[in-house]
């Protein structure tokens, strides 16, 4: 029986588990240990050496310095880990943003302020009481601009239109106060006013002039905004369960296998980023869309739009307005009154206080078109540098968040050991990751709050279109849900008439606790380590193999 002894050393080496590492003396979990504390974990139930790794569903089951419950709790990290560098990542765009905006809102107001200022100064010793009792016609007009820039829903062309009928038909009254004008007499004087043109091509000139650079200087600050509301709303969305797992077995799977200083290949890196933000990638074209379009935008507001020249001088262009009116008192109400009749003389009288000019005020306009020339450029350097953002993240997180290796590196974690990885690497987009070897991907199913995102860039980007061409459009909050947003003019049918039906989305966030182990789910098993019942069986039978020979 001189088999016996040979057998009994075969199932002594088959009873202890088998090794993918190199060397037989359990390694020390120090390093893991303290990391594991550093993370806010009690060490107790933390192994001091390597054990026998069959339990782990994640990592490969060589063996291993974590139990079960510190896979989980590292699953966990590094799922809030990741959505925190994401929305680190969101706020140094949303920054950028904001800081765009709030520079032209600030630039753009103060030009409105001055010129309302202005006329605040001058006005009264210009005109007397041409100016004093119509004071509130005057604050009118600077609030309704104010309104309209900020988002109000206001037909900006009515709004002057409205301003100066109004102000025509109470400096008719003033110049004529030996006249008893009713609101009858006014309304018709009114109707001919288009054709006596009383305060010359003013009206005209600055409507056109300044609904263009209005609808301009609103659509451009109100795209910066929308940008940085997209960026916030897309960075909080949660990772899928598949996401976890992946994030997890990149950034704690090499301390769990006793590689605490091994890298991440980039290669790898790239992959799981790609699967994980696979929908935040689709967000690119549109993206591009909106940030070319401020730029365009912007190109306008500096050039022929001129919004410097035109809003800064709103006050010259209305005492330029009064002084053709007062030149031409007589001729207009000549014309008025062959048109309209001869209005009945007034019992009062007139109060014999001088209504006319008191005296020539200079009018000047401090240009700032240095200072908008400045503030273009630099919000063109930043939209150019942020039109990539969405495609090039995953490169972003893996070499400044994750610190993967360099792509040529082959000692290097490739989500099994240290060595070289070769699969290739993802394009960008959900469609891109069906055959994704690190992330399965539902490509089917797209991110419904991303999919909204996407919708509120382009109705944004047509919006920006139309300033960009001096039209018009009705203006809503951007933030509002897609059934919400625009109307049938914001948004052409080509774009958002197949989606707009669409409602938000109701899925729930998603918890990601490790599930129970299935057959799909265990990709973490390491090829270099044979389970020890398969030895035992191939002793027994090789022992029973010679037993029977004999």
């Amino acid at each position: 029986m001189r088999f016996f002894p040979w057998g009994f050393w075969l199932l002594c080496v088959a009873s202890a588990p088998a090794r993918g590492d190199s060397g037989s003396k359990a390694r020390s979990c120090a390093e893991v240990r303290q990391l594991y504390g550093a993370k806010g974990f009690s060490l107790s139930g933390v192994p001091q050496a390597e054990i026998s790794g069959e339990h782990l569903r994640i990592c490969p089951q060589g063996y291993t310095c974590c139990t079960s419950e510190m896979e989980e709790n590292f699953a966990n990290k590094s799922r809030s880990e990741f959505e925190a560098i994401m929305k680190e990542a969101g706020r140094s765009v949303q920054t950028t943003l904001t800081a765009q905006h709030r520079s032209f809102d600030s630039y753009f107001q103060d030009l409105l302020n001055k010129s309302e200022k202005a006329l605040y100064d001058a006005f009264p010793s210009m005109y007397g009481e041409l100016y004093t009792q119509n004071m509130k016609v005057f604050k009118d007009l600077y609030s309704e601009l104010r309104r309209y820039y900020r988002g109000s829903n206001i037909n900006l062309e009515e709004a002057l239109n409205e301003f100066w009928t109004r102000l025509l038909e109470r400096l008719f009254k003033l110049m004529n106060p030996q006249y008893h004008i009713t609101d009858e007499y006014l309304d018709c004087m009114v109707k001919h006013a288009e054709q006596h043109k009383p305060f010359g091509e003013v009206p005209r000139d600055l409507k056109v002039k300044a609904t263009r650079a209005f609808i301009a200087a609103r659509s451009y600050a109100q795209g910066f905004l929308v940008g940085s509301d997209v960026v916030k709303k897309v960075s909080q969305v949660s990772l899928s369960h598949e996401c976890t797992r992946a994030i997890m077995k990149l950034m704690y799977c090499p301390h769990c296998r006793g590689m605490s200083s091994v890298k991440p290949c980039n290669n790898y890196c790239l992959n799981v980023v790609k699967g994980c933000l696979a929908n935040q990638a689709d967000l690119n074209t549109e993206w591009k869309y909106l940030m070319d379009s401020l730029v365009i935008v912007a190109d306008r507001i500096d050039g022929p739009y001129n919004v410097d020249t035109v809003i800064g001088t709103i006050h010259m262009r209305i005492a330029e307005a009064i002084s053709n009116l007062q030149e031409n008192k007589d001729s207009i109400t000549a014309k008025v009154f062959q048109g309209c009749g001869n209005p009945k003389i007034s019992t009062k009288g007139s109060s014999g206080e001088d209504k006319k000019r008191r005296g020539k005020v200079t009018l000047e306009a401090k240009s700032s078109a240095q200072a908008l020339e400045m503030l273009v450029l630099d919000a063109k350097g930043n939209l150019t540098a942020l039109k990539t953002y969405w495609i090039t993240l995953p490169s972003s997180l893996c070499s400044k968040k994750v610190m993967a290796s360099s792509a040529a590196d082959d000692k290097c974690w490739n989500g099994m050991t240290k060595g070289s990885y070769l699969p290739e690497v993802m394009g960008d987009g959900l469609a891109n990751q069906i055959n994704n070897p690190e992330v399965e991907v539902d490509i089917t199913k797209p991110d419904m709050t991303i999919r909204q995102q996407i919708m509120q860039l382009k109705i944004m980007t047509n919006r920006l279109g139309n300033a960009n061409i001096g039209n018009d459009v009705d203006f809503q909050d951007a933030s509002d849900d897609m059934s919400g947003s625009g109307s049938g003019d914001s948004c052409p049918d080509d774009v958002c008439g197949k989606r707009l039906s669409k409602s938000p989305s109701t899925r729930q966030p998603e918890t990601h606790a490790i599930p129970k182990q299935s057959g799909h789910g265990i990709n973490g098993a390491s090829s270099r380590s044979l389970p020890s019942t398969f030895l035992l069986f191939l002793l027994v039978a090789f022992i029973a193999a010679q037993h029977l020979w004999r």
